[in-house]
């Protein structure tokens, strides 16, 4: 991918302060046990922290616990979960209603379509009641008896969390490597499967990344491990039966990621180092793991690729001299830029995102105008020609696409009002063959509209939106909003459908997406417009969505409701800071809003790759600009809207000290009697609970605080019911 997505994330004036607690030496009691009902208010310990020559007070830093074992904070956190539970016990009802509803719109025993992998048919399916899939495969053909490979409901057994990360099987199909984290902390083990005998090998492989590949001796794995910051800096290689370990790649610089694949043709393991701004390949021949790594093309400051391998060539897709990013041909044995034949230009209008190569076609995933777009190239001639779409507001998921001499391309297309639908492309007769669809149990789609707008932002930059909505609409009657746009790392949301979102939407809800700069909707300069110095204009562009919207009619300040997560919790602390007056309730899913003290900290996750994104605090401009929208950092005595902020203990990429920080500090000033609630999962990481129905009660319990709180702000409010 050309935009490398390396996993991403004041002077107090207390007015109407209420009664704080003395703190007891270090400990910053919080407020002593009382009615649930009763907010928890966190002590306030003197702490000063110099910043780029700056004095920063930081009261709450003692919530701050890299263990998550302090008797103190852990009590803290309980009581603020208390007072969340207190306070949402009339929605209860409502939350029940929300999911049953969401699950009602879900085949809940279902069947994925079937890949065809080197004589095997591929697939998973899920039961009704189970929280996990089931992952098999048939020999020869679909008619052939079922071989379960991985029942991620018998590996979750007795763990309150699970989450298989990767699946490999060997290249003779006959064993599985998979990766189990069972606490959200992202630390996975390896374990090895003989599919022959169903039995687990004895070869464990503990405190591993998200990097799994085989060699193709079937016998050699090769893995990835990271720094304690969870930076993947190393690669391994082991045999099985072997419990010797080797370092075969190593990534030095704090900057980089570093992340381990396979090329389409199995020919090649490839490495790949990556910082937000420079990319650098190493690749091996799969046949001979013992080999030593070669760099494709040295790293060059500025410069990103990534490569593929097809015949006797590496096909590199790079920035060099091209800001759409363009497709280069690089000969395997002379892979020098001397040897470079430019295979694809460079696109002003539309981003080169990324490709699948097959043996006789080149696909390329492209993305311009707040569209995705697939282009084909025939490699034996003839000229590239596009694959159309119905629909301007619509989303594109590329399938796996494992087999490599396969004249079919595999798609899942939708949109918020076309459930997932899987097509098989025929890259040479231009043909599609539909193989699935999503059933959507009282689901009717001529019920439902979607729409496009443009918001101008205060440099003149057109904004574009994505509405989705029940039918018919009256402009000037303004409709309860949700608004939804993260904006951050390059990563684009784009607008498919979610049966979660629908029992809003059957309420009279109007779903909205802010596609903001940050991400790269627009091409790479719309994200390039919103990072480091320039990165405001995420805030900005998101402020004028939602005037937008309110002076079009769509929605009014009293019915808006807006959401994000990780760094779009980010966007939601920035931009209630801005303009509270914008909005009803606010919904903050694990917000990154300490920016300055996380930046600061070379000891926590991504904090040295992010300097690129967001930039250092201790050079003195960067630290002055992120000061001057950190969230927490920015909170006022006045009045704001109803918030929600979410959060997991075992988060390693946003630490539940960021918004339990945030919220202490917002219930210290903020001059309203608006509900303000914490929710921290004492045994996740960021993405929440792991079972498919636990994930839909979170949503639940999400939208009926929305519902609750827009109800509250205008009684006469009257919508749809499904």
């Amino acid at each position: 991918m050309p935009a490398t997505l390396l996993a991403t994330r004041c002077s107090l004036l207390l007015v109407a302060l209420p009664p704080l607690l003395a703190p007891a030496g270090l400990a910053g009691q919080a407020s002593s046990s009382g009615p649930a009902a009763t907010p928890p208010v966190a002590a306030r310990v003197p702490h000063i922290d110099t910043v780029a020559g700056v004095a920063l007070s930081d009261p709450y830093f003692w919530l701050r616990d890299d263990r998550r074992e302090r008797p103190e904070v852990l009590d803290y956190l309980r009581r603020e979960n208390a007072y969340t539970e207190a306070v949402t016990r009339r929605t209860r009802a409502l939350q029940d209603t929300l999911f049953h509803e969401m699950v009602g719109h879900i085949r809940e025993t279902d069947l994925s379509v079937p890949e065809l992998v080197y004589g095997f048919y591929y697939y998973s399916r899920t039961e009704k009641g189970k929280q996990y899939p089931i992952f098999c495969r048939k020999r020869g053909s679909m008619s052939a008896p079922e071989q379960v490979l991985l029942d991620e409901n018998a590996a979750a057994r007795g763990h309150a969390y699970s989450r298989i990360g990767a699946r490999q099987v060997s290249p003779d199909g006959t064993l599985l490597a998979y990766t189990h984290d069972t606490t959200g902390s992202e630390w996975y083990t390896v374990r090895v499967k003989d599919l022959r005998t169903g039995r687990l090998l004895p070869d464990v492989v503990d405190s591993v990344s998200y990097g799994l590949e085989w060699a193709a001796d079937n016998r050699t794995l090769f893995f990835t491990r990271d720094t304690p910051a969870h930076r993947p800096d190393r690669i391994y290689r082991r045999a099985l039966g072997d419990s010797a370990e080797t370092v075969v790649v190593r990534e030095p610089d704090s900057l980089y990621f570093l992340a381990l694949g396979k090329s389409k043709d199995r020919a090649y393991l490839l490495a790949q180092s990556s910082s937000f701004t420079t990319g650098e390949v190493r690749y091996l021949p799969a046949a001979r793991p013992a080999d030593e790594w070669r760099v494709l093309l040295p790293r060059r400051e500025g410069v990103e690729y990534s490569a593929e391998h097809h015949g006797g060539d590496f096909l590199v897709l790079t920035n060099d001299g091209a800001v759409n990013f363009k497709l280069m041909r690089v000969p395997t044995a002379a892979p020098d830029s001397a040897h470079w034949t430019e295979l694809v230009p460079a696109d002003d209008s539309a981003l080169l995102e990324g490709m699948d190569v097959f043996e006789h076609h080149l696909v390329l995933y492209r993305r311009g105008d707040a569209r995705q777009q697939i282009r084909v190239l025939p490699f034996g001639g003839g000229a590239p020609y596009d694959v159309d779409f119905p629909e301007v507001v619509h989303a594109l998921e590329p399938g796996r696409n494992p087999d490599f001499h396969s004249r079919t391309l595999r798609f899942t297309y939708s949109s918020p009002r076309t459930p997932p639908t899987v097509y098989d492309y025929d890259l040479t007769t231009r043909t599609r063959t539909l193989r699935k669809r999503t059933e959507v149990p009282g689901f009717e789609p001529t019920r439902y509209a979607t729409e496009r707008l443009w918001a101008p932002a205060p440099d003149g930059v057109r904004v574009p939106i994505s509405l989705f909505y029940r039918t018919p609409l009256r402009r000037g009657r303004p409709r309860p909003m949700l608004l939804y746009a993260y904006g951050s790392y390059g990563a684009s949301t784009d607008p498919g459908f979610s049966p979660r979102i629908l029992p809003l939407v059957d309420r009279g809800y109007i779903f909205a997406i802010a596609h903001i700069r940050g991400g790269q909707e627009m091409g790479r300069r719309w994200y390039d417009d919103g990072k480091m110095l320039r990165k405001k204009n995420t805030f900005t562009d998101f402020v004028a969505a939602a005037e937008w919207l309110e002076q079009q009619g769509y929605t009014a300040p009293d019915r808006l409701a807006i959401r994000g997560g990780s760094a779009g919790g980010l966007l939601m602390g920035a931009v209630t800071n801005m303009r509270p007056d914008l909005f009803r309730v606010v919904v903050a899913d694990v917000p990154f809003v300490d920016v300055i003290n996380t930046m600061r900290d070379p000891t926590l996750e991504f904090t040295t790759q992010e300097w690129q994104q967001w930039g250092n605090p201790s050079v003195p401009e960067q630290f002055a600009y992120i000061r001057s929208y950190s969230p927490y950092d920015n909170v006022e005595a006045k009045a704001y809207p109803a918030i929600l902020a979410t959060a997991g203990l075992n988060d390693p990429r946003v630490n539940y000290w960021e918004p339990a920080k945030w919220v202490a500090r917002l219930r210290a000033m903020k001059t309203d009697a608006n509900p303000l609630l914490f929710r921290i999962n004492m045994g996740a990481g960021h993405g929440g609970r792991s079972g498919r129905y636990e994930a839909l009660h979170d949503d639940a319990f999400r939208y009926a605080f929305v519902v609750d709180q827009i109800r509250r702000a205008d009684p006469r409010l009257t919508v749809p019911h499904p």
